[in-house]
């Protein structure tokens, strides 16, 4: 099995940087930790928690999408509906929402999700946004509940991995042979402060 420690960042994408960081960074609370850019694109990280961050690129070209509510059906091509943040409690939404309120940015009322209570709202890019904080009323990670009408055959196989449904690696790379090549991000080691 493999171990995963969470969502180490999400890279979105924005048509104005500039205004994307006074949403993230200056009304959402979120420091501005690393950035790199060049001629025609740049790309910045969001501090959300310890080890976890929203990362946005802004190219040359790049349009802003159409607005999309959050969990609304649409058609057509599609591959992400919103993201959602988790405050360490309910005094932290009930914050935000009333900074959001008062900057004059839309934000719904606080939704009770059974596992989580919820407000949505969207950033100048018109990505959905939903901050929440987990309720104790159910846990889904102790108890995980399916409650699909009409669930697949896959399914209802449960909710432990099905590792046998995928070929066993059988030649797992040596430790000798492991290389690792520089990324774009290897500028940031030059330009520590």
């Amino acid at each position: 099995m493999i171990t995963y420690k969470g969502i180490h960042h999400t890279a979105l994408v924005t048509s104005n940087m500039d205004e994307t960081i006074r949403f993230w960074r200056d009304l959402l609370c979120m420091r501005l930790v690393t950035g790199v850019g060049g001629k025609g694109y740049r790309q910045y990280f969001f501090q959300v928690s310890e080890s976890s961050f929203i990362t946005f690129f802004e190219w040359d070209g790049v349009e802003t999408v159409e607005e999309k509510e959050a969990g609304r059906a649409v058609k057509g091509p599609i591959i992400f509906d919103h993201i959602c943040i988790e405050v360490q409690d309910s005094e932290h939404l009930w914050r935000l929402k009333d900074r959001l309120e008062e900057a004059g940015v839309w934000v719904t009322e606080v939704i009770d999700n059974a596992f989580i209570h919820s407000i949505f709202t969207s950033d100048p890019n018109n990505i959905s946004i939903e901050f929440c904080y987990s309720v104790d009323k159910l846990n889904i990670v102790e108890n995980p509940v399916i409650t699909d009408s009409s669930p697949s055959d896959i399914v209802s196989e449960g909710s432990e991995p099905q590792i046998d449904k995928w070929p066993e690696t059988k030649n797992p790379t040596p430790e000798e042979e492991r290389k690792i090549y520089p990324g774009e991000l290897q500028r940031l080691l030059n330009k520590k402060k």
